[in-house]
């Protein structure tokens, strides 16, 4: 290890100092990454005009020849320092129609780049300014190929008036800061390493390489170990959700969340998770719906309130009232009390059964607040007397009259209407109701359309949502409006319809701590019982202080730091869609043990609880239909991802694969790779042999389906392991039951059998180990009397006899093994 030594005479001539790093320290740019530069640099070229597609490619052959300049130079001079032009000539000039005359412009394409993003640092120039009011020297020590000339340029147009002692670039000296580029500045400043400090962002060359010389170091991070990798998958969500769209130009968001995140102080991992996740995405919802508020109100004949729609516009509301103070109201109405007051018919109340699973004559009074004879009748049919939704609402228009539903929904709608005028102030002047919401379909906003046209209500009613469903919104009323902030214009409604599969962890973290609304009295809110766990509601308050925390502290630091993302209306929708996707479809194992208890309230008249989380039904449902049969399936759990994440990362990044519609199916689906005999014993102690198909996963893995019908009376079937593969590991066995093979396919009804049921055979066992004795060696599964005509018994296993399983390209050629390599 290398110390600067400084003699006598000299440390008394050395002046204390003060020294910092420049870009992502003093400077800060307003992009995702430093590459972000270049592709900035691109769109300010000619070139890009000639050639409007290719900004990647740009991009890329700028890091490589970079790459390439630096290998030439540590080869010909030792030193891997180079500047900004030799890095160009080393760029492919022509492959973009142009010549070597053009490297003068590309410099210069690039520096002006740099000069629109970068921003000083205002926690920087504090410290700067008081190292030199102290008597420090100051100055700037940077690894770069920007010239010291060039770096002035920059730091003075960042901050006019600055000035410096000293100033070092490690191209011009031919060495780094993990070199000798401090060794260099100690001795020619005269520098007593002892009196010296430096601030700056990498651990290695502004950390370690200040140490190395004995000068104290600050570090000065853009972002903790663990805000890091988020960002890191949000890049990779952003370009699989947003193909076509760079994630490296975000008006400075993420730069603004890095400084956030720093300067919040504490760190409990909810309150963390609302600061760095949940207050970016609320802040860009807020200027959405501000937006589209102030759209409405440019014409001046228009009176325009704005409503947040209970439960889950609690936080929105409350971050509204951050930026705006109580300039909107909080509407508790729900979807059930709005369809039934919209209701003129039985459909409206058909449509919110079929999607309730079980039901009994309690919840549906509570629901409808009738309860007929012939409905009760209906229940008493059933065991328990429960039944399923489905049934219910296929029976409905038969168990009740028109006339009752008409009366139960001019009370309801009398009800709602006192509650409107208590909670939005001058209702009856209002000519346009902004409604915002998370989302989807508005449901909620088409029923208070048809309340409105009953009632002879004007107002024209504008929904405000955080995500929309597009195509729902067919029917809406032509002098009605809906957007969405994450609309079909921003992601597919592919990438959508995952989402929305998994959006109910959102709504849990949003939601307001009250239950639901179930009726009104008196313009006041009468509500369900809450029946979610306190320590669920502790959380939920947790994460809402904390994206409070963002929204206040973003709002101190946009202006001071020259950052306004919220300003960009497609970026910040593109960038919010990256984040609740990272978040919803790609979590860390530190959020799934922070977020994997919660749950969610069905919300319908009842108090079921639906967990957030079951990667138990994940891996069942692997086994028994593999990998894109898991993803197709929208159920059981609320959070289809978090339960893929709960088994590994790579699985919940294919589940993200096939949302984007990146996950094809003649890769990761099963492919027929043979057929297999297996031995069915019946009761009566027959046996017969029977050909299965055998399919070969896309992780090469092994998967055999085999149909038994309840006529047979299978007691037992024999697997021949030893045939298919000697050695291997054995994932489970899983049965689906139901009427018919086609009704099976499209059943969630997936159960493991227990390992009670199975039995290995000639057969040495370790766990799912298991290496055959002998050819004859058979897993032995005990089937039990089938309840249903048809059952599917799924065996997954993976062989580790070191031969690859091939799928075979003519499957009517099948015989009678699996075919292997």
């Amino acid at each position: 290890m290398t110390i600067v030594t400084v003699d006598a005479a000299r440390r008394e001539r050395a002046v204390a100092a003060c020294s910092f790093d420049v870009f992502d320290t003093f400077l800060l740019r307003a992009c995702t990454t430093p590459d972000g530069v270049f592709e900035r640099a691109y769109q300010r070229l000619s070139l890009s005009k000639a050639f409007p597609n290719v900004s990647e490619s740009f991009i890329q052959h700028r890091i490589m020849a970079e790459a390439r300049a630096r290998r030439v130079a540590k080869n010909a001079r030792g030193s891997s320092e180079v500047g900004i032009a030799e890095i160009y000539s080393f760029f492919p000039f022509r492959l973009f129609g142009l010549d070597r005359s053009a490297l003068s412009d590309l410099v210069d394409a690039e520096f002006e780049a740099e000069l629109e993003l970068c921003r000083e640092n205002p926690e920087m120039i504090q410290q700067y300014t008081d190292m030199k009011r102290r008597g420090y020297r100051t100055g700037f020590i940077s690894d770069t190929y920007w010239s010291t000339d060039q770096l002035g340029r920059l730091l003075r147009a960042c901050s006019p008036g600055l000035d410096w002692d000293f100033l070092y670039a490690s191209c011009e000296n031919g060495t780094s800061k993990s070199e000798a580029l401090f060794a260099r500045y100690l001795s020619e400043q005269q520098v007593d390493p002892a009196t010296a400090l430096h601030v700056g962002d990498n651990a290695t060359a502004d950390i370690k390489g200040a140490k190395r010389h004995g000068i104290r170091a600050r570090y000065y991070p853009q972002a903790s170990r663990a805000l890091a990798a988020q960002l890191q998958r949000e890049s990779s969500v952003f370009t699989l959700l947003c193909p076509g769209h760079s994630p490296r130009l975000d008006q400075g968001s993420r730069t603004l969340r890095r400084i956030v995140s720093a300067q919040t102080p504490e760190k409990s991992p909810a309150f963390r998770l609302g600061v760095t996740t949940l207050g970016p995405m609320m802040a860009a919802f807020d200027a959405f719906i501000d937006e589209r508020a102030a759209r409405l109100r440019q014409d001046k004949a228009r009176k325009v309130a704005v409503a947040f729609l209970g439960r889950d516009g609690f936080l929105p509301h409350r971050i509204w009232q951050a930026l705006h103070g109580d300039t909107a109201s909080y509407l508790e109405i729900n979807r059930r009390v709005s369809l039934i007051g919209s209701a003129t018919t039985t459909a409206p109340l058909v449509k919110l059964l079929r999607e309730i699973v079980k039901i009994d004559a309690t919840a549906f009074g509570a629901i409808v607040k009738v309860l007929p004879p012939a409905v009760v009748a209906f229940f008493n049919q059933f065991p328990d007397g429960i039944t399923s939704g489905k049934e219910l609402a296929k029976a409905l228009p038969h168990l009740i009259e028109e006339a009752q539903i008409r009366d139960l929904a001019a009370a309801v709608r009398a009800s709602l209407l006192v509650y409107l005028r208590h909670t939005i102030p001058d209702f009856d002047t209002c000519t346009d109701l902004v409604l915002a919401d998370l989302g989807y379909a508005g449901s909620v906003q088409k029923a208070l359309r048809q309340i409105f046209d009953q009632e002879g209500i004007g107002i024209r009613i504008h929904g405000a949502y955080l995500m929309t469903l597009d195509d729902a919104f067919h029917d809406l009323d032509d002098n009605d409006t809906a957007e969405g902030l994450i609309s079909d214009l921003i992601v597919t409604p592919h990438v959508k319809r995952m989402l929305g599969h998994n959006i109910a962890l959102l709504e849990q973290i949003c939601c307001s701590a009250d239950g639901s609304v179930r009726d009104y009295r008196g313009g006041e809110v009468l509500r369900e019982i809450n029946p979610r766990p306190a320590e669920q509601l502790a959380l939920a308050a947790k994460i809402q202080a904390g994206a409070l925390a963002f929204v206040d502290r973003a709002c101190e630091f946009s202006p001071r730091y020259g950052l306004h993302p919220f300003k960009a209306p497609d970026v910040m929708a593109r960038w919010t869609a990256a984040i609740l996707g990272r978040l919803l479809l790609l979590p860390d194992d530190d959020e799934l043990l922070l977020l994997g208890t919660l749950k969610h309230d069905v919300n319908l008249g009842t108090q079921a609880l639906a967990p957030m989380l079951d990667d138990a039904a994940i891996r069942h449902q692997l086994v028994a239909g593999g990998l894109l049969a898991a993803c197709a399936n929208p159920g059981p759990s609320m959070w289809i991802a978090g339960s893929f994440a709960c088994l590994s990362p790579s699985h919940a990044f294919l589940y993200l694969l096939f949302g984007a519609n990146r996950l094809p199916a003649d890769v990761f689906g099963d492919i027929r790779c043979g057929d297999i005999q297996i031995g069915l014993f019946a009761a009566n102690g027959s046996a017969t042999m029977e050909n299965v198909p055998c399919y070969r996963t896309g992780f090469g893995d092994i998967r055999i389906r085999i149909p038994v019908s309840s006529t047979m009376d299978v007691q037992t079937i024999a697997v021949p392991l030893a045939t298919i593969a000697p050695e291997g590991l054995l994932h489970g066995v899983t049965v689906e039951a139901g009427t018919t093979i086609q009704t099976i396919s499209k059943s969630l009804d997936v159960t493991a059998l227990p390992d009670s049921k199975l039995t290995m055979a000639g057969l040495t066992v370790s766990g799912r180990h298991y290496r055959a004795n002998d050819g004859d060696g058979c897993l032995l599964i005990t089937v039990d009397p089938l309840k249903q005509p048809v059952a599917i018994f799924s065996v997954a296993l993976t062989s580790l006899s070191g031969n690859r399983i091939l799928a075979l390209q003519d499957t009517d050629a099948a015989g009678p093994h699996t075919s292997v390599a």
